[in-house]
């Protein structure tokens, strides 16, 4: 799978916080799976019916994960702003 440049790149140098001005995302520093694979995890099983236990296999992350980032119930927040690293 080909990383956009861009990503890297904001993965880099800014990060993004929610309303209440925690990290989110990517950018927290417990974050382990990158937003580009959440957001093909949640591509790959809206759009292709891919259930959880196939995404759970192919992205080597359990089943429960898999389910509560397909269902919204983690890593859905929106950006409130963006805060340029120093």
């Amino acid at each position: 799978m080909a990383q956009d440049p861009r990503e890297r790149l904001v993965r880099r140098e800014y990060i993004a916080f929610n309303e209440r001005g925690y990290r989110i995302g990517s950018s927290h520093h417990n974050s382990t799976i990158p937003d580009a694979v959440v957001n093909r995890m949640r591509e790959l099983h809206e759009e292709f019916n891919f259930g959880y236990r196939v995404l759970a296999r192919m992205f080597g992350v359990s089943r429960g994960t898999v389910q509560k980032i397909c269902t919204y119930r983690r890593r859905a927040q929106t950006v409130a702003r963006w805060q340029r690293r120093t």
